[in-house]
């Protein structure tokens, strides 16, 4: 998520700023919708007939990410539906529409694996199509993302994904991960219990800069208080070194200053790979602080 802010904030930089543009080659980001569509209509599947129908399947405005859901069915001329909004039959999953059920050939789905479909997941979710998961095993339609493919943002899997690239690509990777250590190994523990003050200790299955600490900032009962959330539960943890993140000059209550900032690139997978030549970049407002997060002041 937060595709929709690169691309409006791009728009109003252009607006405000036109001779930045005009005397730089920067390279434009408004065909990203265009893109997008294009890498779903690849990966339609054998039942798909003639051009692939795809929707936006959003869990309703009462998210918090609906604005983008709405704004990037837009650009892309699809439609925007609720679980509601479609039905499971023979395996094949339609869309209510005024003229008619229309068969839909990819779903880019913005729900969470658990709410898909009641069926096979939560059976209290209201969120999801009943028969969803059934009509994808027979191959008739196609999720993307693929349900399971949020394991790859586990913050504990990420240690493994230099010996993954290893072992499946036979390839070394470009850029190295940061040094990781997983509580849940008792070596790996020890240290990190030794060495709080110096780490960024996080929640495994953590988000939004929450359950966090941060040792150089922390006081010495917090690092207390910390080690003993992780002796109580290590394999629930996972610490890194406490990164020197990039600044950039930000407008804040007494003028421009620096401020830590961090950089989400937005990749396509389909028939191929697509980067998009821009991304969103996050700032931690409060002076000093390493948290980005939008629910955490950045």
């Amino acid at each position: 998520s937060g595709v929709s802010y690169m691309l409006e904030n791009r728009e109003m930089m252009m607006r405000l700023f036109p001779e930045l543009f005009a005397q730089h080659r920067i390279a434009p980001v408004e065909q990203y919708p265009e893109a997008l569509l294009d890498t779903l209509q690849s990966v339609a599947g054998p039942y798909c007939e003639g051009e692939p129908v795809v929707a936006v399947l959003t869990p309703g405005y009462f998210n918090s990410a609906y604005f983008e859901h709405s704004f990037l069915a837009d650009q892309m001329g699809v439609e925007l539906v609720e679980g509601s909004d479609l039905f499971v039959r023979d395996n094949f999953v339609f869309m209510r529409t005024t003229e008619g059920p229309q068969k839909v050939d990819v779903l880019y789905r913005r729900i969470d694996d658990s709410f898909l479909d009641p069926l096979c997941f939560r059976p209290d979710s209201t969120l999801g199509v009943p028969g969803l998961m059934n009509a994808y095993r027979a191959g008739t339609i196609n999720l993307a993302n693929a349900v399971g493919t949020g394991i790859a943002d586990d913050k504990q899997v990420y240690m493994y994904v230099p010996k993954m690239i290893s072992f499946y690509l036979g390839e070394e990777p470009i850029l190295k991960n940061v040094e990781t250590y997983a509580c849940g190994e008792p070596d790996a523990c020890a240290y990190v219990l030794d060495h709080l003050s110096e780490l960024v200790v996080k929640e495994v299955h953590g988000s939004g800069g929450y359950g966090m600490l941060v040792g150089p900032a922390a006081t010495r009962q917090e690092c207390a208080d910390y080690a003993e959330r992780i002796k109580a539960n290590p394999g629930g943890f996972i610490a890194q070194p406490t990164l020197s993140l990039s600044t950039c000059p930000t407008f804040v209550g007494n003028g421009i200053a620096p401020r830590h900032v961090d950089f989400r690139p937005f990749v396509l997978s389909g028939d191929r790979v697509r980067i998009v030549p821009g991304g969103l970049t996050r700032v931690a407002l409060t002076e000093g602080s390493l948290v980005v997060n939008s629910s955490q002041g950045g």
